[in-house]
């Protein structure tokens, strides 16, 4: 029960922050222009901001453990490959593939990463290690799916010079690279030298969540959502139950236990992060199914996080 409450707790915000954003869209205190600015906001300022700072304030060199670190970047890379692979695959429409693969394959293992394992041992464990690893490729493979995928682009002869720029000065990119000498290199940037401009980092990336999901409740149309269902549902059960159950027996064999599998849970099974919207919308992709699948899966995950932790715990791996 105790994990019930814990999980209603850490998704329940979520939901109703994006109901919030609906309504105030309804009441005319929100607006079209609005939206679209704040969009630009996050994408560009606040989320870069968030990344630097989970990135440059990860100690990754007292917790680095070469088993665990390449587990989760390898996981991660299989998650989306595998992912994008079956979507082409079998989704007749191709219009909506980006945003699909997105939703079904990353999480919020930076929201909810640390939070979920401090709930339950009561310190971060290994979940600072796994954003570090999975993170940056959550990004990285976002990019180019969005690319390879937007309905913005004018042809195919130029894609791939297209992509490998997109990647290179997309912003949340250039957050996460700006953060990694940082963390490598041991600099404290809570420290009295750098004091000031961590704080100001720090009050940026503390807005990213609450206004990109205003935006999300702001833009959600309930009628073209209603027409995607078939998909959202799709994906959020990839991303919420086929994804951990996939790869969760690879990780009990190559020996985690513990803060761990909780890390490594977070990173399989979270809900599908606000950051989906904000990227499908910025780059030419199906934003009304990203906001979807947002919604369906922050709704969906309490139950799904619920009985993950349940079932470890059953089976005395956590």
């Amino acid at each position: 029960m105790d994990n019930f409450i814990f999980s209603l707790n850490a998704t329940v915000p979520i939901f109703l922050l994006i109901v919030v954003g609906w309504f105030l869209m309804r009441l005319g205190i929100l607006s079209k222009a609005f939206t679209a600015s704040a969009d630009k906001y996050v994408f560009k300022v606040a989320l870069p901001a968030v990344l630097f700072k989970d990135i440059a304030t990860a100690d990754i060199r007292s917790d680095f453990d070469p088993k665990f670190f390449f587990f989760c970047m390898i996981a991660t890379s299989m998650m989306f490959l595998g992912v994008w692979f079956f979507a082409n695959l079998l989704i007749k429409d191709k219009s909506i593939i980006g945003a699909f693969v997105q939703g079904s394959a990353r999480g919020s293992a930076a929201v909810l990463g640390i939070a979920f394992v401090n709930n339950i041992y009561g310190s971060s464990g290994m979940a600072p290690m796994m954003i570090v690893a999975a993170v940056p490729l959550y990004n990285i493979f976002s990019v180019i799916i969005l690319t390879v995928h937007s309905n913005n682009k004018d042809n195919n002869a130029s894609q791939i010079k297209t992509t490998v720029l997109n990647v290179l000065k997309n912003p949340i990119i250039i957050g996460i690279v700006a953060g990694l000498p940082f963390s490598l290199l041991g600099i404290d940037i809570t420290g009295p030298a750098l004091n000031i401009p961590y704080k100001v980092i720090s009050n940026l990336a503390a807005t990213a969540t609450p206004i990109a999901l205003l935006v999300v409740g702001a833009s959600f149309e309930g009628r073209k959502a209603i027409q995607k269902l078939g998909p959202t549902l799709t994906a959020s059960i990839i991303k919420l139950f086929i994804l951990p159950a996939v790869f969760f027996p690879f990780a009990v064999m190559m020996g985690f236990r513990g803060s761990e599998l909780v890390a490594i849970l977070v990173m399989l099974g979270s809900p599908t992060t606000v950051t989906c919207y904000i990227m499908a919308k910025n780059m030419g992709n199906d934003e009304v199914l990203s906001s979807s699948i947002v919604v369906m899966a922050t709704l969906l995950s309490s139950v799904s996080l619920t009985f993950w932790v349940f079932l470890l715990k059953s089976l005395a791996l956590i």
